[in-house]
């Protein structure tokens, strides 16, 4: 269907469509805003739980470092996973006993001020060959 409307409306429909017109602008360019996510909020988190990570790795034993996993690390506190309650008792005795001391000493550079301990499992499955990290937290 032609529109047969006098010339002056044609016109106003024109003069319309040119102003309602919006043109969109292609997306921009990803790659500068993911390098600055990343400084901003990756590489830093990094480097300060790398080092906390790599001192929990070396000074808590292998039996107790199967069981437990860094959930965390905010404010200076560093929140842990204990997949059991005897490995939880083991561990906290563990850190009253010195281990603590040590661990804030070697990450004092990291900020760390403070560990927390804390009942629950980061995998799903019971026996460690089926375990499966879940990453619905």
């Amino acid at each position: 269907m032609k529109f047969s409307g006098d010339i002056s409306s044609q016109h106003e429909l024109h003069r319309l469509a040119v102003v309602k017109h919006v043109d969109n602008p292609g997306p921009g360019q990803l790659g500068p805003a993911m390098i600055e996510f990343f400084k901003k909020s990756v590489q830093k988190r990094h480097t300060k739980l790398s080092k906390v990570a790599e001192s929990w790795g070396r000074l808590v034993p292998d039996t107790l470092i199967e069981h437990s996993s860094l959930e965390g690390f905010q404010g200076g506190t560093l929140t842990v996973l204990v997949d059991s309650a005897s490995h939880l008792y083991e561990l906290k005795q563990l850190l009253l006993s010195g281990l603590q001391d040590q661990l804030l000493l070697a990450c004092k550079s990291s900020g760390l001020r403070k560990i927390t301990l804390k009942r629950g499992q980061w995998y799903e499955g019971n026996d460690p060959p089926d375990r499966k990290i879940r990453f619905d937290r």
